[in-house]
């Protein structure tokens, strides 16, 4: 059928009321968010956003209500759609924006797509990755990877994808999201080497929409955390990473098939594993109990 673009999107949603279909390839993809309010009687009050792109550059799309228990795990980074009877909106101006792995990619931010059960229903097709054409022009997925002899250069709040070993794992622990909430955000910490450095990557790994993953990390595991963000704890300058709301985790079992698996760094990653002991490794694991991070003075006088 006759296709259109996001480009040309942007430059006539206003002027039209049905759009063509469109062939897209997802970047990243957000967290599940439930929206649902006591006085307020709906079903299925879930969202979540996704950063598709095409040829022409890269736009916000938002799955809504009783569409994402339906097609949020099947909608996967570097998954191909074909969209039909969606709508177009204004953009949101207050959601969280991931950062691009390829910063030359044209970011259309003034709109988003919407998929919605209703007013119009959404067709939705996943294309498989061996039916996928090159001449369909679709970016591939890039990310952004790390090493930890690189992370003490970069500044605060910066975006990044590590990939190693965890050599530490500590129990789930609950943060208020507000004062006096009874909403929480469920949290643990990690550690995991690389082998470029004598300092592991402090993790610090909020509940992601993967409780199968967040659940499951456990040490001598390949670890893989993407769109991370870099936190400086002043006044000890003591560097760790925190997840963002588009943050993806992995683990031994789900690397199969991730677009990461081509990347050069995790490669190198791999191979260094390779050369390893794995009976050296296991000695210096550890796994649960309390992890005070940041690490308090050694003095009440410092403190």
């Amino acid at each position: 059928s006759k296709l259109t673009n996001l480009g040309h999107l942007e430059m006539t949603w206003r002027s039209r009321v049905h759009f063509h279909p469109l062939l897209v390839r997802i970047l990243h993809k957000s967290r599940l968010k439930y929206y649902g309010k006591p006085e307020k009687k709906m079903d299925m009050p879930y969202q979540a956003y996704f950063e598709v792109a095409d040829g022409s550059g890269m736009m916000s799309m938002v799955l809504w209500n009783s569409l994402c228990p339906e097609w949020y795990h099947s909608m996967k980074v570097g998954t191909v759609l074909l969209l039909a009877k969606y709508a177009i909106k204004s953009s949101y101006p207050f959601k969280t924006h991931p950062t691009p792995g390829d910063s030359q990619m044209k970011r259309f931010a003034t709109i988003e797509i919407c998929l919605n059960v209703r007013d119009p229903p959404t067709e939705i097709n996943i294309i498989p990755e061996e039916m996928v054409k090159p001449e369909w022009g679709l970016p591939e997925v890039k990310y952004r990877f790390i090493t930890r002899s690189e992370l003490d250069d970069l500044p605060h709040n910066h975006s990044c994808d590590v990939i190693g070993l965890v050599t530490f794992v500590g129990r789930a622990e609950r943060a208020r999201k507000r004062e006096h909430s009874e909403d929480f955000w469920l949290y643990r910490w990690a550690h995991a080497i690389d082998g470029t450095s004598d300092q592991p990557f402090i993790l610090e790994l909020f509940a992601t929409s993967q409780p199968d993953v967040f659940e499951h990390i456990h040490p001598m595991t390949y670890l893989v955390c993407t769109q991370m963000r870099v936190m400086t704890e002043n006044p000890s300058r003591t560097v760790y990473l925190t997840t963002s709301n588009e943050s993806q985790i992995f683990i031994k079992g789900w690397h199969k098939g991730q677009p990461y698996t081509k990347d050069a760094k995790v490669k190198n990653f791999i191979q260094w594993m390779e050369s390893q002991s794995e009976a050296d490794q296991i000695k210096k694991t550890v796994i649960g109990g309390y992890y005070p991070f940041p690490r308090p003075p050694d003095s009440f006088l410092k403190y």
